[in-house]
C-alpha cells in the first residue's frame, strides 16, 4: 500500500517498536508486526495486534509496573 504519511513510499512487511506512556508508567513492546514504509519509516500495525498491544499495556498498568519491555509474542 502506499503510505499515507509521506505519500512516495510502499510499505513492506516488517516490524516495528511500540511505546505506551501512562501515569508514570513506560511499556515498550520490540518486534511487534507491521507494514512499514519504505520511504519514511512509518509502521502500520494490524487492528488484531493492536489489540493485543492494548492488552499487554493495560496488564503492565495493572501489574503497576513502572517500565515493562518486552518482545511481542505470537498468540499462544
Amino acid at each position: 500500500m502506499n503510505c499515507i504519511v509521506c505519500r512516495h513510499g510502499e510499505t513492506r512487511t516488517g516490524t516495528t517498536t511500540v511505546t505506551f506512556h501512562r501515569d508514570g508508567q513506560t511499556v515498550v513492546i520490540n518486534e511487534v508486526p507491521a507494514e512499514v514504509c519504505e520511504n519514511c519509516g512509518e509502521s502500520y500495525v494490524a487492528d488484531e495486534v493492536t489489540t493485543r498491544l492494548l492488552a499487554i499495556a493495560a496488564e503492565a498498568h495493572e501489574a503497576q509496573a513502572q517500565v515493562l519491555i518486552r518482545d511481542f509474542l505470537p498468540a499462544a
